[in-house]
């Protein structure tokens, strides 16, 4: 089972993606808890993208899928933007961030502790990022 979304790059469809996502993944068993920390970690990104890759051109478009592994939930996020990539990024320490009063910078880091996987791949101009996260163990395809 695999669930699509084209979503345009303006902040006002990240409505439209929480929507998706929460609809998508109450088919595979994940708490309402579990839903709303994958729906934050797939937010994250997909703003990131909006804004750093695509400058929030409503012209450009993020593509998703929710695809079911077997074991595992994958949320393909596929675009053209400007490549990043989460490994690569180094977390920056809590207690600068606070000292500093500084805005945003804990996103990644978000992403990072909820998803049990990240994957990387950019093949013909386009990025995709893989974000896994491992099926509650009451969950039976």
């Amino acid at each position: 089972m695999s669930h699509k979304l084209n979503l345009s790059c303006c902040t006002s469809a990240l409505v439209e993606l929480r929507s998706f996502l929460q609809n998508s993944l109450k088919a595979y068993g994940f708490s309402e808890i579990d839903r709303h920390q994958v729906t934050l970690a797939v937010e994250e990104v997909c703003a990131n993208l909006i804004i750093h890759s695509h400058a929030c051109n409503p012209k450009e478009l993020i593509r998703l899928e929710v695809k079911d592994l077997k074991k595992k939930l994958a949320i393909e996020i596929t675009d053209k933007g400007d490549a990043f990539n989460l490994l690569e990024y180094e977390v920056p320490e809590l207690t600068q961030v606070i000292g500093e009063k500084r805005k945003g910078g804990i996103g990644i880091l978000l992403v990072k502790k909820i998803m049990d996987e990240i994957e990387f791949e950019t093949k013909n101009g386009e990025n995709t990022c893989r974000l896994i996260k491992n099926f509650p163990d009451a969950y039976r395809p």
